[in-house]
């Protein structure tokens, strides 16, 4: 197989596709951020195994720039939490696209933050997602694009589509929701100055609510529910 992964990260996935794909394979992720793009390379010097050809290259997802003959010769192509920081994704989808071979595949997952539910709520904390939300939209960006994964395949030429979802989330009983607590803490930790800076919420009202999300994650009764969603398609072979 020959597989695109664009915002390919720190290429974890990448090379756990690099080994389902086997002997003689070819993986070739796409990553802007040259930090991330540094620590992929460094896995995969240590990487074993799977016996497949893998090649971590710096580009921008919405402007591939594929190697002369490497353009319609992809049997899949792969995104994962990246269309949700684009502000033109379907150029994303159009080039992953182009990639492909006729009858390639294409699988998209991604966020949608308006079905992210905590409960019990902590205090504050709809107003706090709120802004979070907000900011991805000041930036141009879509934060529900999960739902519509589906019709930009469709938009893009793919047939043949199917949509989905993974749960991600938990109960306080689960050994991961420690785990999973702590990086939606991180998250909005991390989102903090561009929320309160932007006015998307005050930095009272910000304190206050990340103080409240702390204390939640302490509740016997604190669960998680969220759903990443996915959607497939495949690129129509023309007819003759």
């Amino acid at each position: 197989m020959k597989i695109l992964d664009v915002g390919s990260g720190l290429g974890q996935f990448t090379l756990m596709m690099a080994r389902s794909a086997g002997e003689g394979s070819v993986v070739v992720g796409i990553e802007r951020d040259r930090r991330q793009l540094g620590e992929a390379r460094k896995l995969l010097a240590s990487h074993r195994g799977g016996g497949a050809t893998v090649d971590f290259r710096e580009g921008d997802a919405t402007n591939l720039d594929l190697r002369k003959g490497e353009w319609g010769s992809f049997d899949l192509a792969h995104s994962r939490f990246l269309l949700e920081h684009l502000p033109e994704p379907a150029a994303a989808v159009a080039g992953m696209a182009k990639a492909l071979r006729p009858g390639g595949r294409l699988f998209l997952s991604d966020d949608d933050h308006g079905v992210f539910r905590l409960t019990p709520e902590p205090a504050g904390f709809r107003d706090l997602w709120g802004a979070y939300m907000r900011s991805y939209e000041a930036a141009g960006n879509d934060p529900r694009i999960g739902r519509r994964l589906g019709d930009m395949l469709r938009d893009a030429g793919f047939r043949s589509i199917r949509i989905g979802g993974m749960f991600f989330g938990g109960h306080a009983d689960e050994p991961h929701f420690r785990m999973i607590a702590d990086n939606l803490t991180g998250i909005l930790e991390g989102a903090g100055e561009t929320m309160t800076s932007s006015g998307a919420i005050g930095r009272e009202a910000y304190a206050r609510s990340m103080a409240a999300l702390r204390s939640w994650k302490q509740d016997p009764s604190a669960a998680q529910w969220y759903m990443v969603c996915w959607a497939e398609g495949i690129l129509p072979v023309p007819p003759g």
